[in-house]
């Protein structure tokens, strides 16, 4: 039988070394201590983080590409627990789709955005129209632009590569990331934004980035700002629960993914595993 987007695919759940895995993105400090705080509290990891197998380095250890999940493990590297239980796909459609997150400003004025971005060494700030705007973005020959609830349009240029765009989009970010609390939307319509947060003030639109540029980055050691990429996929592992003292313990690697195997052939004979065709909305993230 023809496949569709509905065939079933079982999760491929594997115990992974957490040195193993390599962010794209920066982790939110703001979002992980809590994260690492409920994780040790709950004494479980309920959703494990997506990853994707990276090139093999000769003569070096696999490594995996963090999609989804950079506070989750780094919230593990940071309290010491040697292993994580990861979601392992293929990073291609239709098993991932790469979309783009929006970012939604409160209460930051048009003034002080422009004056932050000035000071980053390299930026260029012009101002431009909606049309011409959103189709330099599209084109890449913007690294990201904003709009203003005054109605005014600023893009920002500059950087002659891969490497030196991304660390000038860190620069961006970073004016407003600690400032205060940015929503991500997964639509660039500022005033849909405002419809849910009446305190936004400007919406940041960033360019659709093809997974061949996140691999290479994290290859390279560079990181992308947080919630930027949104990476969509395929019957997703969600509720996990692994208890954590199963991950921090001292038995080896394969000792553990051996466990994973027995305890999912488990929670399978017991019916505690369901899927979904539809879209779905949890209350209890």
């Amino acid at each position: 039988m023809p496949s569709s987007d509905f065939d079933f695919r079982f999760p491929d759940l594997r115990i992974l070394d957490v040195n193993a895995l390599v962010p794209h993105e920066r982790h939110d400090e703001q979002r992980m201590r809590p994260l690492a705080r409920r994780i040790r509290e709950n004494g479980v990891l309920k959703n494990p983080p997506i990853v994707a197998p990276m090139d093999p380095v000769a003569g070096g250890t696999q490594q995996f590409v963090v999609l989804d999940g950079a506070n989750r493990s780094t919230a593990f590297l940071t309290a010491g627990i040697p292993h994580i239980v990861a979601q392992v796909v293929r990073y291609a459609e239709p098993d991932v789709r790469l979309t783009t997150w929006y970012h939604a400003l409160g209460e930051f004025p048009h003034v002080d955005i422009e004056a932050a971005c000035l000071r980053i060494p390299g930026l260029e700030c012009h101002q431009d129209n909606a049309v011409h705007a959103r189709a330099l973005v599209a084109r890449r020959e913007a690294l990201a632009c904003v709009i203003h609830v005054d109605g005014t349009i600023t893009t920002f240029h500059g950087g002659r590569d891969l490497q030196e765009r991304n660390h000038l989009l860190n620069a961006i970010v970073d004016t407003y990331r600690d400032r205060q609390r940015f929503y991500r939307m997964s639509a660039d319509s500022l005033e849909a934004a405002r419809e849910r947060y009446p305190e936004v003030t400007a919406m940041v639109v960033f360019p659709h980035f093809e997974p061949a540029e996140v691999v290479e980055l994290a290859t390279n050691g560079g990181r992308m700002p947080a919630g930027i990429t949104r990476h969509l996929i395929r019957w997703r592992a969600l509720r996990l629960n692994v208890p954590v003292a199963q991950l921090a313990s001292s038995d080896p690697l394969e000792a553990k993914n051996q466990w994973l195997a027995r305890w999912l052939e488990e929670r399978l004979a017991a019916r505690e595993v369901r899927f979904y065709e539809e879209p779905t909305v949890l209350f209890d993230e």
